[in-house]
């Protein structure tokens, strides 16, 4: 049975969509389908200036805009191969270091040996595309608030 994340999974967080232009992206997504921005960020160590978006009232699985600070950064990076687009799906963990190591015990290759900080002070780490079908999949685990 598969099912090393079944004790850490516990949503789908997010899907992330890299973007040229995140003020561009914002306006299309809340006057196109009314979502609403519930939080904006720059992540300089990810060179990312980013939002999350929600369906009306808040909660359930948000939209990240992530836009490049930077040409070498991962989005950038994203962009210059394949444009812009859908870049991450991302599950919401309870643990996100058992979570990696589950999942490296079963062969899978993440891209980071801890995890980073990721959005609103959360812990990130991405198992990589090429053992997911494809997908850059993202583990995160919020902030303790």
């Amino acid at each position: 049975m598969n099912d090393a994340l079944k004790p850490y999974v516990t949503a789908i967080d997010h899907v992330g969509i890299a973007v040229p232009d995140l003020d561009a992206a914002i306006a299309f997504h809340t006057e196109n389908f009314g979502l609403e921005v519930g939080h904006e960020e720059v992540n300089e160590e990810q060179g990312v200036r980013e939002a999350m978006l929600y369906a009306p009232g808040g909660g359930g699985t948000a939209i990240q805009l992530l836009a490049p600070l930077r040409e070498d950064s991962a989005i950038g990076k994203f962009i210059a191969k394949s444009g812009p687009g859908l870049q991450q799906l991302a599950y919401r963990v309870s643990d996100v270091d058992a979570a990696a190591e589950a999942l490296r015990a079963k062969g899978l290759r993440l891209l980071y040996d801890a995890a980073k900080r990721g959005t609103s002070n959360s812990r990130v780490n991405f198992v990589h595309p090429k053992d997911a079908g494809g997908v850059l999949v993202e583990l995160v685990e919020p902030a303790a608030h």
